[in-house]
């Protein structure tokens, strides 16, 4: 992932550990205001450490891009071509604020959606039968993106994208002042009588037509919809098909895992995605675990 942002240096390599540091440290400090306050008033010293290296490595990774844009193709680059609305570009500080929500909640959402799938795969035979013949037989990637976006329907990691409204609006019969939160319900949209059979888990749907405005919004929508959608769907095609290319996995008769809250926002199996794995060819080696590693 960070040589998809930066695609540079040896600098890249040094960002990683203090990342994961800060990465382990905010993730912790979300699971309840007290463990935040325990966290802040007791061994804060190595997660502030570590939050202030990883700002200082990617300010001098931002400030090299700005020396020598040219022949840049990394995603960092990407974010410093781009202009907002006022027709500027994004300061320092607003870049940096960019990489580190990508690269710390791209971590944890990503994983638990690569869960869903294999745990909704291995209950659904005949889906991973041809998306593995897919995979092995170079057919492109039609079912692989239609598996993607079934588990991101039926297995929304968030449940809803909360908004501030910054004006007066009425909805459903109600006026609805400025300032007040409003929250679209994802799961409520993508499990709608708007699809087939909404419940059941049938990659086809995808194949014959794309899904229309609003009904697939695992990312939410709008001008605030998640800015790492597209990276994050090409990071779990890449992931699922290095791993189908190497390992299969073994079909269980078990009921579906509930789906459960973790760490206060992102909903995952309840008992972690748990899948036994043969190597795809030679000989054959069990290998059985979670399929969502934790950070």
């Amino acid at each position: 992932m960070v040589r998809a942002w930066f695609n540079t240096n040896n600098r890249s390599t040094a960002i990683n550990p203090s990342i994961a540091i800060s990465i382990r440290a905010s993730v912790t400090c979300s699971l309840s205001p007290r463990l935040a306050i325990s966290r802040a008033l007791g061994s804060r010293l190595p997660w502030i450490a570590a939050r202030r290296e990883a700002d200082r490595l990617l300010l001098e990774e931002i400030a090299d891009h700005r020396a020598a844009p040219d022949g840049r193709d990394d995603i960092l680059a990407l974010l410093i071509a781009a202009v907002g609305d006022d027709g500027e570009p994004l300061t320092d500080q607003e870049l940096r604020d960019q990489v580190m929500t990508l690269l710390v909640a791209g971590h944890e959402t990503t994983a638990t959606t690569l869960a869903w799938c294999l745990e909704r795969l291995q209950r659904h035979p005949e889906c991973l039968e041809r998306l593995q013949r897919e995979i092995t037989e170079g057919e492109g990637d039609a079912y692989l993106d239609a598996v993607v976006n079934e588990t991101l329907r039926t297995r929304p990691v968030i449940d809803s994208a909360v908004r501030r409204l910054t004006a007066p609006i009425e909805l459903g019969g109600y006026m609805l002042p400025a300032g007040m939160m409003v929250a679209a319900s994802i799961r409520g949209a993508q499990l709608s009588e708007t699809y087939e059979r909404p419940e059941e888990f049938h990659p086809e749907r995808f194949l014959d037509r794309a899904a229309a405005p609003y009904t697939l919004i695992p990312f939410g929508g709008g001008v605030r919809r998640c800015v790492g959608a597209s990276f994050a769907v090409m990071e779990m095609k890449a992931i699922l098909r290095s791993m189908l290319q190497r390992v299969k996995v073994r079909v269980t008769s078990e009921g579906p895992e509930r789906p459960q809250r973790w760490r206060r926002f992102t909903i995952t199996p309840a008992r972690g995605g748990r899948v036994t794995l043969d190597a795809a060819a030679g000989p054959q080696r069990r290998r059985t675990g979670h399929a969502a590693p934790s950070i």
